[in-house]
């Protein structure tokens, strides 16, 4: 079995790149294909007009930010930033400059003489990346680096990475399985699946324009309409849809319906360039800042709509059991091929 099948990918100068994909979806074997750390079978890899397969990772001009950050318990904090300068023959006063001013960048001024056991997961963050990028390498390659961090602390350094990359200026390739990291922190992001890519887009393009059912299933939450293709249009239970775009082929697709996008309807207001749904309130939970309400439709499909409700709001709903329309815009609603799994 291939861990990469023809895998193409232009990445700029400059650019933010994120690898996104289940497990086993290839994304960390071609992060350590452009590290040097593994070797293709076949194809070439160029940075800029260089062709660099043969080269040796260190030869690359890299920097590398590995998911356990990979840093030398026995060494202080200064040794550890110093390092990929120490073994590149810099001379002790060069190495001060860098790490010095590294390690300002990073919010650490000061930690010079901290053993690692000392700091905070956070902390260890900030050095392994103030380590990755202390030699100012042309390319930053990161594989999972926040996925040890609380959620509150790993949104804090989403962005702080990004402000990192937008100040340093250098092209960074991340590997993550986190939908919403590649989401905050890309340029563009290249959905992987099977050893292939799936998708390659901006982010706005991948979230609101999937190409597959798998992207849109795998780049957020999803409810999933079956409807008939023809010449006529794209039809579910028995009504003909206004469809904004549609990737599918032959007789059938899938409507995919973000959550968000959807909105409760008084049903004799009906806005005319809206897709309209008929159900049952099924449930609703409350889950802190948002709701998520599921419906169940008249040929017994569960869809789900996420919405920010104050109080007045949640009173206003319908009860449990009443029935309900809701609303997708045509500009929101697309159908995908239903023969690429959801």
């Amino acid at each position: 079995m291939k861990a990469l099948n023809k895998v193409s990918l232009d990445i700029k100068s400059g650019e933010f790149m994120t690898l996104l994909g289940p497990s086993g979806s290839g994304k960390t074997t071609l992060l350590m294909a452009l590290a040097g750390f593994i070797r293709p079978d076949h194809g070439s890899i160029k940075f800029g007009d260089q062709e660099i397969v043969l080269t040796p990772p260190h030869r690359r001009g890299i920097g590398m930010m590995f998911q356990s950050y990979a840093l030398f318990p026995h060494m202080n904090v200064f040794a550890n930033v110093a390092y990929p300068l120490k073994i590149r023959g810099r001379s002790k006063a060069e190495i001060k400059t860098a790490v010095d001013d590294v390690l300002e960048m990073v919010q650490l001024k000061g930690y010079h003489l901290r053993r690692i056991s000392e700091l905070s997961g956070g902390q260890r963050q900030r050095i392994a990346l103030a380590r990755a990028v202390v030699s100012r390498p042309k390319i930053l390659l990161m594989d999972e680096p926040l996925s040890a961090l609380d959620k509150n602390l790993r949104e804090l350094m989403q962005v702080e990475l990004r402000a990192m990359h937008e100040r340093l200026g250098m092209t960074t390739v991340l590997v993550t399985h986190d939908q919403r990291e590649a989401l905050t922190m890309s340029d563009r992001i290249a959905v992987l699946r099977g050893g292939e890519i799936s998708q390659i887009d901006t982010p706005d393009r991948i979230y609101n324009a999937p190409n597959s059912a798998f992207v849109a299933a795998f780049m957020g939450e999803s409810s999933f309409l079956r409807v008939t293709v023809s010449d006529s249009g794209h039809v579910y239970a028995g009504k003909l849809l206004k469809v904004a775009s549609s990737t599918a082929v032959g007789q059938m697709g899938l409507l995919v319906i973000r959550p968000e996008k959807l909105e409760i309807t008084d049903p004799i207001e009906a806005h005319p360039t809206s897709n309209h749904f008929d159900g049952i309130l099924e449930r609703i939970l409350f889950q802190g800042d948002s709701c998520l309400i599921f419906i169940r439709l008249a040929d017994d499909n569960l869809i789900t709509m996420r919405r920010h409700l104050t109080q007045v709001e949640r009173a206003r709903l319908p009860h449990i059991g009443a029935p309900i329309t809701v609303s997708l815009p045509q500009s929101e609603t697309f159908v995908v091929a239903s023969d690429q799994g959801a």
